[in-house]
């Protein structure tokens, strides 16, 4: 099976280079999208993908630099437009993910399956020794899954011509939403146990407060704000037939709360951010002021239209 890699880059450091190199040591080629927009004058910020790094300057790499922060979404979708005739499949990956040479491998004997859309191995959270996944849905080998997340997922270019990223959502919850959207189309995903990923989720640290112990990933004010919103537009789009999946991520917009208000020092700025994006899913609403600088936003753009 014909594999292309793809990696979003936002300000992205010295990581990118040695992931793209795993990765063209198991993929066909590479196609690298790049969210970091350019300054008013013009000019590439140091941060940009910089396509003359020799890791980036081969033939089998392709970098698609548009200067503009379109959010994953839609940069995920510009990736699949790019995709050469031959691909069959495509590995999503984080700008910091280094593959490890059994993944790709792994991913497409589970393809095999002809039901099968999505394969992912299981992520992997080095920092900290442990699964992201709880220990309740591991197995032995695969398990069918809701949904996976982004990096790593191995996905049919048949899949990819019927289902796109859902852009209005820009960054938290595409992958969800991607899945969901995946799985009423008939297709299977998978979770291959075997294979492991190594995965960090944002700036993520161990906080133990009043007998409560959490892992809690520190993020800008601005990033909470689209995972309140997002989950409530998968809420209102996804999950209203489901109770269990509803269920598991008002659990999930609880546990974010809580532990913004114990662990988050900035919770002043950080807890109405979580709210107001939750408000504006229901309503279908964007702030711009939630958008970090620099990004746009169909929604916005239409606004200004």
């Amino acid at each position: 099976m014909d594999v292309v890699a793809v990696f979003t880059a936002y300000h992205p450091d010295e990581r990118l280079a040695a992931a793209v190199e795993s990765a063209l040591r198991s993929c066909s080629s590479v196609i690298v999208v790049d969210n970091t927009p350019r300054a008013d004058s013009g000019a590439w910020p140091a941060t940009a993908v910089d396509s003359r790094a020799p890791a980036l300057a081969g033939e089998r790499v392709k970098v698609v630099a548009h200067g503009r922060n379109v959010g994953l979404g839609a940069a995920l979708n510009i990736a699949v437009c790019e995709l050469p005739s031959a691909a069959e499949a495509v590995l999503f990956l984080d700008q910091d993910s280094e593959l490890p040479p059994e993944i790709v491998p792994g991913l497409v004997a589970d393809l095999a399956d002809p039901d099968v859309g999505i394969a992912a191995p299981s992520p992997w959270d080095p920092k900290h020794q442990r699964y992201y996944c709880s220990e309740a849905r591991r197995t032995e080998t695969v398990s069918d899954e809701e949904a996976v997340i982004t990096s790593g997922m191995l996905v049919r270019r048949e899949v990819l011509e019927k289902v796109p990223f859902d852009e209005d959502m820009f960054l938290d919850w595409v992958d969800v939403a991607f899945c969901l959207a995946v799985r009423r189309a008939g297709w299977r995903i998978l979770i291959d146990w075997r294979l492991r990923l190594p995965h960090e989720i944002g700036a993520c640290e161990v906080h133990t407060r009043w007998g409560r112990t959490a892992h809690y990933s520190h993020y800008p004010a601005w990033r909470l704000y689209w995972i309140g919103r997002n989950v409530s537009i998968l809420h209102r789009g996804h999950f209203a037939s489901r109770p269990r999946a509803l269920a598991s991520s008002l659990v999930f917009l609880a546990e974010r709360l809580t532990n913004t208000l114990l662990f988050e020092p900035r919770r002043r700025t950080h807890v109405p951010a979580l709210l107001r994006g939750f408000r504006d899913g229901l309503r279908t609403r964007v702030d711009p002021r939630y958008l970090p600088a620099g990004a746009e936003h169909p929604a916005v753009r239409r606004r200004k239209g």
